[in-house]
């Protein structure tokens, strides 16, 4: 008889708590569309607020919530709803934790487009657009437009969160944000060209090589969405059953290489014909990057063990290493020294970076950082790394010899990401603080050039450091002062013509095969006699000096070099 009646009252039990829980979410429901659906959407997904997901709330305890609820949040459009009772905020906090089925269909992202026809236009004092900084204030939802230590304008755009990306040209800048919009600012009109919303929660952007196509990665819903870069209008809306990790383009191919964080599967995305082909892999490649000379694809994985490489021509992983702390390849940078390219990485959650050689794959060397970095920049003009570790210096490891050195800053202070001037004579450092600051240094000097007061200033983005266009030109740099600097100046005539008179009276083939075999070229370009050493060049170390040589073509006199 025991038996039965728990039988009996068990499902008795479960129905009246399942009851009670749909009647709390029903009324969550209806109190949601009564004082929220205005600002967060009916469907929750996000109108003048953010959208209001577990995917977005999984940071905030219900106890966080419900505050937020009951008190506002302040200097933001939330307001307060204190006449609300504490059962009844629960039951909102209850219904917006809820998971959704979410879609967003190409007729909604052409209704969200927003352009500004009649924004004033302003003409900014651009003297070189490839010093051009981007810089991201997260704190005041900003981003400003800088040329060295000069603000030259500023534009508020919700939610960012960094992941800026340059037009080909360098005079469009498109910001994405976490919430599915874009925006973009016309740097040669001064002023914000409008926004589209491509999906409810997008991973990154990046544009195809013409400039002309922005490729957006969502996780709400799973695709990847194409767009007009000059109208916002959708091309193509691709469905995907995984979490994409990130979208980059390639600048040397029409094409565009994206990873999942939960497949074990490599997508390349023709940029033409707008078709995938997926490639398997041993395990997903949760972090990635394409290295400078896009040969190759360098992963990761949280759950995984391994940095692999993957060759994109032979279609097969070629190098795998084992490894602890997963690798923030994003956040990796690239140098030449001594006829070998490198690049280094931080790991999350470890108190080093790692040194890694390229192209001849094999791990280098592991540095101590004492602390828990996330970002590692460098640039030709410094002769370091700079990277953070979680406290209020630069960590500055010298790229020669590994030693450590670092750079006072502000006492308690938190400082993250450094990058640099297209020109690499300023590096640019965030204090990463409500009440932090844009730090900029003489890169060479390592001075303090001037302070800026800003609020949780995060990433800052320039097109040289930014582009994969310029990796091997930055790589080329190196070559240069290494290889060629005894003969060759970039403009002006030394022991040998400049780089900009080759370039603008030379082919590029022909210079590529001088550099190759000087001696049975020097009569074709009427020398008596031949003065070029044959410098032995790797396949690599040609593309990078070729590459660099060729941005003097038709340069101005003010332009990078």
């Amino acid at each position: 008889m025991v038996r039965i009646r728990t039988i009996i009252l068990l499902p008795l039990t479960l129905l009246i708590v399942f009851g009670a829980f749909a009647g709390e979410l029903a009324e969550g429901s209806r109190l949601f569309h009564q004082h929220c659906a205005s600002c967060h959407g009916e469907d929750r997904t996000g109108t003048v607020a953010p959208p209001l997901f577990p995917l977005f709330l999984k940071k905030y305890s219900d106890q966080k919530l419900a505050k937020i609820i009951k008190e506002g949040l302040p200097a933001t459009q939330m307001p307060a709803f204190p006449n609300l009772t504490d059962q009844q905020i629960q039951a909102i906090v209850k219904y917006i934790k809820t998971p959704v089925k979410v879609s967003w269909s190409e007729d909604r992202i052409i209704k969200s487009i927003q352009i500004n026809k009649d924004a004033p236009t302003k003409k900014l004092p651009v003297r070189n657009i490839k010093n051009i900084v981007a810089v991201v204030e997260r704190g005041h939802q900003k981003v400003w437009i800088m040329e060295e230590t000069e603000i030259l304008d500023k534009f508020d755009f919700k939610n960012v969160h960094g992941g800026l990306k340059f037009s080909p040209s360098g005079w469009k800048v498109y910001v994405p944000s976490r919430d599915g919009w874009i925006g973009r600012y016309d740097i040669d009109k001064g002023r914000f060209f409008g926004k589209v919303r491509a999906c409810v929660y997008l991973r990154n952007i990046s544009l195809d090589r013409s400039g002309k196509k922005l490729l957006v990665s969502c996780w709400l819903p799973k695709s990847i969405v194409i767009l007009d870069a000059e109208s916002f209008k959708p091309k193509k809306v691709i469905k995907q059953d995984g979490l994409i990790s990130a979208i980059y383009e390639l600048w040397s191919d029409d094409k565009a290489i994206f990873s999942y964080r939960d497949k074990a599967v490599i997508g390349f995305l023709d940029t033409k014909s707008l078709k995938i082909n997926y490639k398997k892999i041993k395990e997903p490649y949760e972090d990635f990057f394409i290295d400078p000379f896009e040969k190759y694809v360098v992963g990761t994985s949280r759950r995984g063990s391994l940095l692999t490489v993957y060759d994109i021509n032979g279609d097969k992983e070629i190098f795998s290493y084992p490894i602890k702390g997963m690798p923030h390849l994003a956040s990796a940078t690239f140098w030449y020294r001594k006829g070998k390219f490198y690049f280094a990485t931080p790991h999350i959650g470890k108190p080093y970076i790692t040194v890694w050689q390229m192209y001849n794959w094999k791990f280098n060397k592991k540095v101590n950082i004492q602390g828990n970095g996330f970002f590692v920049r460098t640039h030709p003009t410094t002769p370091y790394l700079w990277t953070d570790n979680g406290k209020d210096k630069v960590v500055l490891v010298d790229k020669n010899s590994y030693l450590v050195k670092t750079l006072d800053t502000i006492k308690g202070k938190r400082v993250i990401h450094t990058e640099f001037s297209g020109d690499g004579n300023l590096a640019y450092v965030s204090l990463y603080n409500k009440d932090g600051a844009l730090l900029i240094y003489d890169s060479i000097t390592l001075k303090l050039v001037k302070n800026i007061p800003a609020s949780i200033p995060i990433g800052k983005y320039n097109i040289i450091n930014k582009s994969r266009k310029y990796a091997p030109y930055l790589l080329g740099k190196d070559v240069f002062m290494e290889k060629c600097w005894g003969c060759h100046h970039q403009t002006q005539e030394a022991f040998a013509p400049s780089f900009k008179w080759i370039v603008n009276h030379r082919s590029k083939d022909l210079i590529i095969s001088h550099i190759m075999n000087p001696e049975a070229t020097y009569k074709q370009l009427g020398y008596e006699r031949n003065a070029m050493p044959n410098l032995n060049l790797s396949q690599y170390e040609l593309e990078a000096i070729v590459s660099y040589m060729m941005e003097f073509k038709d340069a101005k006199d003010n332009t990078i070099h």
